[in-house]
């Protein structure tokens, strides 16, 4: 990290996720809030549809965490409301893949995110609390808040179609990363 950060001061462009077509993973799924984060509720799960490139996420509700999940992007979210109004998610399962923040902080697969999203301001804002623990990475927890602005008019805020790993180099800013497989030879 001390690294790309001198690489950044020294004036070269910073990787992000996004740059890639990687999955943001979690927290990481809230740092873009100039693109809608569409909410579709069922009675058994919520999925929360990110507005660029469609990467979703999803939070099964009412249920303890399964005993041994299987380390992912987005990892094992388990939800439930908190006095009526307070959407709580727990997610633990999460791959080392990653990134904290936009300055790439990297944390550990013993990654424990605890969100907290309720409306405010007169159903006007999402006012999301993030509590984040690793202790492979972090000498403590740490809290983070971020606020939304809501957009209930699906006209005002349309689902764009949008593909992010069309025209996306192999490795546009040089990070020696794996390049977005590519087929040989048109499939069709």
């Amino acid at each position: 990290m001390r690294k790309s950060n001198e690489e950044v001061l020294a004036g070269k462009v910073a990787f992000t996720a996004r740059a890639r077509c990687w999955p943001h993973g979690v927290p990481g799924f809230l740092l873009y809030p100039v693109h809608p984060i569409f909410f579709i509720q069922s009675p058994k799960e919520m999925v929360m549809v990110w507005g660029q490139d469609f990467q979703t996420r999803h939070v099964l509700l009412n249920v303890p965490h399964s005993a041994n999940p299987k380390p992912s992007w987005y990892g094992e979210s388990v939800g439930h409301y908190e006095n009526g109004d307070t959407l709580v998610v727990d997610t633990i399962g999460l791959n080392d893949r990653t990134y904290i923040d936009n300055f790439r902080t990297p944390h550990t697969d013993k990654l424990h995110v605890v969100e907290r999203f309720t409306l405010v301001k007169d159903g006007q804002e999402l006012e999301v609390r993030a509590h984040v623990e690793d202790p492979g990475a972090f000498t403590m927890p740490w809290d983070a808040v971020t606020h939304y602005r809501i957009d209930r008019r699906p006209d005002e805020v349309p689902l764009h179609e949008m593909l992010c790993a069309e025209n996306n180099n192999d490795d546009f800013f040089n990070q020696g990363l794996v390049p977005i497989p590519q087929a040989a030879k048109p499939d069709f």
